[in-house]
């Protein structure tokens, strides 16, 4: 079966862990997928494939470096988005996240992986850590994410492990945004989905993004034109954080 995949990677630190995982988490997934029992057609175990890829993933990254750049004190969160004809497989480490509109309701299919969620906070303390609100909850007081991929200062207390949901399309599914977490700071599920809703629409996107004596436009989905405003309206509203956004119309991928 074909799976089409979508990311976002956002890094902290600097931008060296995300560009690994943009170059590198895909190529792993599928070696992982072709070396695991399923390949030969039985029904994959999508939870134990992204947690083995998402891990290969954090030990290509252990250890890497450039020049005086220490790699270790870097990292990125990571949500993966694979969709066939017939569901929606979501691996989640960190806190960017994946919203599905499905019937004009905003459903989420991953959950912010943040140092004051309760079952996060008690998995790094009994891992021996502390979770200090220091602007906001942070582990140790640095990192405001109890989970990404590299971070190696910070373990064990910050994993590499994804959570994975496995959603089953149906008929009344319109799109789904992956974005980090500059998006979800200051715009909630709902408002994302009416507004890129509205994008896909053709109501709002062309206004927005595009100026009027561009012809860029006329080639640009209605999809990508509805990340860009999604991005500039987090911007709008006061966003500090790094802003990534990702829109995919379902229906085109039937």
């Amino acid at each position: 079966m074909k799976y089409d995949f979508f990311a976002v990677y956002d890094g902290h630190g600097g931008s060296r862990v995300a560009n690994l995982c943009r170059d590198q988490l895909h190529r792993i997934l599928v070696n992982e997928i072709e070396s695991c029992d399923c390949a030969g057609g039985d029904e994959i175990d999508w939870e134990n494939v992204m947690v083995s890829c998402f891990l290969k993933m954090d030990d290509e990254v252990s250890g890497k470096g450039v020049g005086n750049e220490d790699i270790k004190s870097i990292g990125s969160t990571a949500v993966v988005g694979l969709i066939s004809t017939d569901r929606i497989i979501v691996a989640n480490c960190g806190d960017s996240r994946a919203v599905l509109s499905r019937g004009g309701t905003a459903v989420p299919l991953s959950k912010d992986h943040r140092p004051d969620r309760i079952d996060e906070m008690e998995r790094v303390e009994a891992a021996g850590g502390r979770v200090i609100n220091w602007n906001g909850y942070r582990v140790l007081g640095v990192l405001a994410t109890s989970r990404s991929i590299g971070d190696h200062y910070l373990k064990p207390y910050v994993i590499s492990v994804p959570e994975v949901t496995i959603t089953q399309r149906t008929g009344s599914d319109e799109f789904m945004i992956l974005a980090s977490d500059g998006l979800w700071d200051v715009m909630s599920n709902d408002m994302a989905c009416n507004i890129a809703r509205k994008c896909l629409e053709g109501k709002i996107a062309k206004k927005f993004v595009a100026s009027p004596s561009s012809s860029s436009s006329d080639h640009t989905s209605n999809a990508a034109l509805a990340a860009a405003v999604l991005a500039e309206l987090a911007m709008a509203k006061g966003s500090k954080d790094n802003i990534s956004v990702v829109v995919i119309e379902l229906k085109k991928l039937n």
